[in-house]
């Protein structure tokens, strides 16, 4: 006792003496300052690459580009080292779901639901060719296979380095390799798009000249109950245990919200379409989770980066046979074609097709279908992988 007692007054003495609550309060502190720095960097950013007439696009690399620099900023310069912020994230998919449903609203869902056998064929063969990536990537890199089964499925940069972190693998080599993923495709289609064919490159412009946002009360009225049964319906959906909540949830809403509010007899006809504030903080928070997760890199090897790049350029490749196998199958162009079976997060390709203004609805339903059967497979994939991994390891162990 006596000594606990030196000790803490030894701790005064030198004002080395911690006060958790007083800690605790700091931490929280730079919780909120890291995303605002992100969100202050990140509008002058889009707002500077929307000059080169590449649409909405523009505002997910003003994100990107903000994430990775607040987080190094903070790393180097200030010795605080946050992590990828799941909460932006989620705040980001609700956004971009909405926006996204309230595109599909009018969608002739018939036409849809036919090529709903086109789209599970095309996931299986992704996912099939991820299985073999990631086993290639396994035995290159030397890392063992769950962990590279999950850096290279094309599930998303949250979702896969959540997994990974639940089952203590390699988070960092899982974000870096998604991350990468994601980024060379959101980058890689639009640039396609305009240089193969002007035709089909038709960005949809989201200027802040245009007004951001409606103060009308009916319009704000309008937004307050939709952005509700939106918060309702991903509650809901989270408690169910719903792949992808936030982003599925929203989606539904979105879609569904003018219809619903049509067929009841005592309101008029209804057109809402959610302000292009909304819009443009989706596309920003869903930009500013990637680079965050570029910026949670401190040091990288040049032979995981190189690997990394590897399975990168298999998983690109992949998706292009699996974009000319959709062009034999059915009638869409092939812009259409490899937006639906391009390997990137979910919600970041759709973002890109509703940018490009290109068949959203054909991608959107492409993109669902493929998050379902990802989701719904993972725990045999986890289970598969996790015994997999068990064999190499006791194959390797010397006998007793």
């Amino acid at each position: 006792m006596n000594q606990s007692l030196n000790v803490a007054a030894n701790q005064q003495k030198d004002g080395t003496t911690e006060n958790p609550a007083a800690t605790n309060q700091q931490q929280q502190i730079k919780q909120l300052i890291v995303p605002a720095l992100e969100m202050l960097l990140a509008l002058p950013l889009g707002l500077g690459l929307s000059q080169f007439n590449i649409g909405g696009i523009a505002w997910i690399f003003g994100g990107i580009a903000s994430g990775v620099a607040v987080l190094q900023t903070s790393r180097i310069f200030y010795n605080y080292s946050p992590k990828p912020n799941r909460i932006t994230r989620k705040i980001g998919l609700v956004l971009a779901g909405l926006t996204i449903g309230a595109s599909n609203a009018h969608t002739n869902l018939a036409n849809v639901a036919a090529g709903v056998p086109v789209f599970i064929f095309l996931t299986l063969f992704l996912l099939l060719c991820g299985s073999c990536i990631g086993y290639i990537y396994s035995r290159l890199s030397k890392t063992n296979l769950l962990t590279a089964m999950l850096a290279t499925a094309p599930g998303g940069v949250g979702i896969m380095a959540a997994i990974a972190a639940d089952y203590d693998k390699n988070v960092t080599l899982v974000a870096l390799v998604q991350a990468l993923r994601v980024t060379s495709v959101v980058f890689l289609i639009p640039l396609v798009a305009r240089v193969s064919s002007s035709a089909c490159f038709q960005p949809q412009a989201l200027s802040i000249k245009d007004g951001l946002f409606s103060f009308e009360p009916s319009h704000l009225g309008l937004l307050s109950l939709a952005l509700l049964v939106t918060g309702l319906a991903v509650y809901l959906a989270t408690l169910l245990k719903i792949p992808a909540a936030p982003f599925f949830a929203a989606l539904l809403v979105g879609m569904a919200f003018n219809p619903v509010l049509d067929s009841l007899t005592f309101v008029g006809d209804i057109n809402f379409t959610p302000p292009l504030a909304i819009k443009l903080l989706g596309q920003i928070l869903l930009g500013i989770t990637i680079g965050e997760y570029w910026g949670d890199k401190s040091t990288i090897r040049k032979q995981t980066i190189g690997y990394a790049l590897m399975s990168v350029a298999m998983t690109l490749a992949a998706g292009a046979i699996a974009a000319l196998l959709a062009m034999q199958l059915t009638s869409w162009d092939w812009l259409t074609c490899l937006l639906v079976t391009a390997p990137g997060g979910s919600a970041e390709i759709i973002l890109v097709a509703l940018t490009l203004n290109h068949n959203v609805e054909i991608v959107t339903a492409g993109h669902v279908v493929r998050l379902i059967a990802i989701n719904i497979s993972l725990p045999i994939w986890v289970f598969l992988f996790r015994h997999l991994d068990m064999k190499r390891t006791e194959g390797f162990l010397p006998e007793k």
